[in-house]
């Protein structure tokens, strides 16, 4: 059976994926398919680093502005509407070009995702106990015995998904990652999956850029962003459209917890631990190609794809 390529282009937040990816749906006159959890909701821009108007209006391109900030979308729900989108593009003999950062939206994509059980009030209740009396920080320790890889995804401060992960040891007896390791479906066997990753070689030049991209964000209007969302009056910050990394800081400030200059520093410093983890993500991942954003030229990303055969289906127009 011929397999035909899809090209995803993953990397941390700041290393310049979206810039790359860009330059190469240029290149081939192709489409791009967004794998960020937070560019599909609309009246999320600046805090999102979503595409201009004329890049958008340049380039084709997918899951992005679909869902209004109050109606969360899961991965299984990306993984449909990518694989629509993937559908798509290859039906006009292009090159799918997907980039992002949600590395769980790419697992969900290339390796499927198992059902999980349902939630169990009982068993949420019984886990949220245990942590008003023990704390997070000792439930993510268990976390850890029973679930190490998924232990390493989850922050302590994040008890939604700690919780989750938890409870779903409690109902079944296996962790999320064993339940979730299961081959994709048929139809995605006829994917070859090309995973290139850019980074900085150098970790401080990925931190400055991180800095310098959050103040440009507030200089270019994030705060102001923020408080129309904030205003709506049927949003709040257990969303997971709020709890997107620079949202939910600015929403903090705005309801007065914390000073402006609190906020940009714990932006910025919540925004270098979503680096962190996403690397956590790539270094596991295989097969994947890296590049050092700090020396990329584009020539040679395509020369480097030309090696593979990616680009049978979408010669340089």
């Amino acid at each position: 059976m011929s397999l035909f390529p899809v090209l995803c282009v993953m990397g941390p937040t700041g290393a310049g994926k979206s810039a790359l990816a860009f330059e190469l749906a240029k290149r081939f006159q192709t489409e791009i398919v967004s794998v960020d959890s937070a560019m599909v909701y609309r009246g999320m821009d600046i805090g999102t680093a979503k595409p201009s108007r004329e890049e958008l209006a340049e380039i084709p391109h997918h899951l992005i502005d679909i869902r209004d900030p109050i109606d969360p979308y899961s991965a299984g729900e990306f993984r449909q509407d990518a694989w629509a989108a993937i559908q798509s593009i290859q039906a006009k003999n292009k090159l799918p070009i997907l980039v992002g950062g949600t590395m769980l939206y790419f697992k969900a994509l290339q390796q499927g995702l198992s059902p999980l059980p349902k939630a169990q009030q009982s068993v949420r209740e019984k886990i949220a106990q245990e942590a008003q009396t023990f704390g997070w920080d000792v439930l993510h320790e268990r976390l850890k015995l029973i679930d190490p890889k998924a232990a390493l995804r989850i922050h302590p401060n994040d008890p939604q998904r700690l919780q989750r992960a938890l409870e779903v040891y409690e109902i079944t007896g296996h962790s999320m990652t064993t339940l979730q390791q299961q081959s994709p479906p048929g139809e995605m066997r006829s994917v070859r999956w090309i995973n290139i990753a850019i980074n900085f070689d150098d970790r401080s030049v990925l931190h400055q850029r991180i800095a310098n991209r959050f103040e440009t964000m507030l200089q270019t209007g994030l705060v102001e962003e923020v408080e129309r969302l904030y205003r709506r009056g049927d949003l709040n910050p257990d969303l997971p459209s709020i709890r997107s990394v620079g949202y939910r800081q600015v929403w903090r400030y705005l309801s007065g917890e914390c000073s402006y200059g609190e906020m940009k520093e714990q932006a910025i410093i919540a925004t270098r631990q979503l680096a962190k983890r996403q690397l956590t993500w790539l270094r596991a991942w295989s097969p994947i190609t890296w590049f050092d954003a700090a020396q990329m030229e584009i020539d040679k990303v395509i020369l480097g794809l030309k090696k593979q055969a990616v680009c049978c289906h979408c010669e340089e127009r």
